[in-house]
């Protein structure tokens, strides 16, 4: 369009914009960092090697494994289940630390290898995806919390032991010879089974005896020698996700003592792949979600009207307001602002009435006159559609401030 072209204004952000524009993301970022290092710092007490007969801290076992070894009881730590079958015998205690982590697979390969051993199993805190096949006479009733208890059965070592601190997974059994003990609400947190060849099964609803820091508690420490001791050797074996039988959990074919155990064979429910945590971790996405939301949000209220406090150059409210125009891709509002804005200069100028400042038909022919030379598409520039993108806009821009010149000169 000839005689409309001028300079141009630059789209590049300037460093402030880049600054407003990041500030937010740098700060979230920063959030999580922080975060991150403080929960490190709170985990950093956690307790390591929980039941390992190795570790010394507050929830590992190491003294009760020295006790052991004071009365002639040696202890071998296994975390694969071809070194805990084989491992099985009569004069032989497995200890499973956490008989849930099997798969179907391992828990049914763990029985056939131990329960004609003639050796004792001990479970600790069996629950519903594994007693089914590991106990098939024993039901999992609920949780309780642990406590002080008292035996309140016939099994020596209990009655020796005396209270003791169980509770945690409580069971049900009406197996023959069966010893329920320590119950709570009539439900036992410790059972014993009798198994072929003078075996036999223990079952522990909680760990809480064989932990470091609770094992000078009440009868804890006599209940877990006797428990554990009665045979010269015991294998703790604590199942480990490397081990190649966990890796394969195709149904080996089994003997059918996992009905009931709650799980198919071999294969995992959808919740069985998330990693654990995932409920905690879906909370704080939900919290972060919402912070979210109020940090973008962009109308806290209704708008109020008032009086500003001192006077504010025109150039600054006006690029102001272009700046919110700009945030919101408001263009269509921009280029209208600044269509009527010229249309309201150039009425004076041309001799058109306030009245008919805006009409197309006054207006149009008013402004041809007054141009010399050349044809411009003054309908599309004074009254035209919005421009698509904020060049178009910009462009507009130029284009109404050189015809508002070429109008003033003519």
């Amino acid at each position: 369009m000839t005689g409309l072209t001028g300079s141009t204004t630059s789209m590049s952000p300037s460093t402030r914009q880049v600054w407003n524009r990041v500030r937010g993301l740098l700060l979230a970022v920063m959030l999580l960092v922080v975060g991150g290092i403080a929960m490190a710092a709170l985990r950093s007490g956690d307790p390591h090697g929980r039941l390992d007969p190795r570790s010394v801290d507050q929830h590992g076992s190491r003294a009760v494994a020295e006790l052991l070894k004071g009365r002639g009881v040696s202890t071998r730590v296994v975390t694969t289940l071809a070194d805990a079958t084989a491992a099985a015998g009569a004069d032989t205690t497995v200890l499973v630390t956490d008989p849930d982590m099997l798969t179907a697979t391992q828990q049914r390969d763990f029985r056939s290898g131990t329960a004609s051993a003639g050796g004792r199993t001990v479970l600790i805190a069996p629950g519903f995806a594994s007693v089914g096949t590991l106990a098939p006479d024993v039901d999992v009733e609920s949780r309780t919390e642990v406590s002080e208890r008292s035996p309140r059965c016939d099994l020596p070592a209990a009655r020796r032991a005396g209270s003791a601190d169980l509770g945690g997974e409580r069971y049900s059994t009406e197996a023959p010879g069966a010893d329920s003990c320590y119950p709570s609400d009539g439900l036992p947190s410790l059972v014993r089974l009798d198994a072929p060849n003078d075996g036999d099964t223990v079952l522990l609803g909680a760990p809480d005896i064989l932990y470091n820091d609770r094992l000078d508690k009440h009868g804890n420490a006599s209940l877990a020698l006797q428990l554990l001791g009665s045979r010269p050797e015991l294998v703790w074996y604590i199942p480990s996700l490397d081990d190649p039988s966990a890796a394969n959990p195709a149904d080996g074919g089994g003997d059918g003592d996992d009905q009931g155990s709650g799980e198919t064979d071999g294969e995992d429910t959808f919740f069985d792949l998330i990693p654990g945590g995932w409920l905690w971790g879906t909370l704080q996405l939900l919290v972060a979600a919402v912070l979210a939301a109020v940090w973008r949000a962009r109308r806290l209220g209704p708008l109020v009207t008032e009086q500003l406090p001192v006077a504010i150059r025109a150039s600054e409210t006006t690029e102001g307001r272009a700046r919110l125009y700009r945030k919101v891709n408001a263009r269509d509002r921009a280029a209208a602002s600044l269509r009527s804005a010229t249309r309201t200069r150039l009425a004076p100028l041309l001799g058109v009435s306030a009245s008919d400042t805006h009409s197309p038909e006054a207006l149009l022919p008013a402004v041809s006159a007054h141009l010399p030379h050349g044809e411009h598409d003054l309908r599309e520039l004074l009254f035209g559609a919005p421009p698509a993108d904020d060049t178009a806009l910009v462009r507009l821009a130029d284009q109404l401030d050189a015809l508002e010149r070429e109008v003033r000169t003519s």
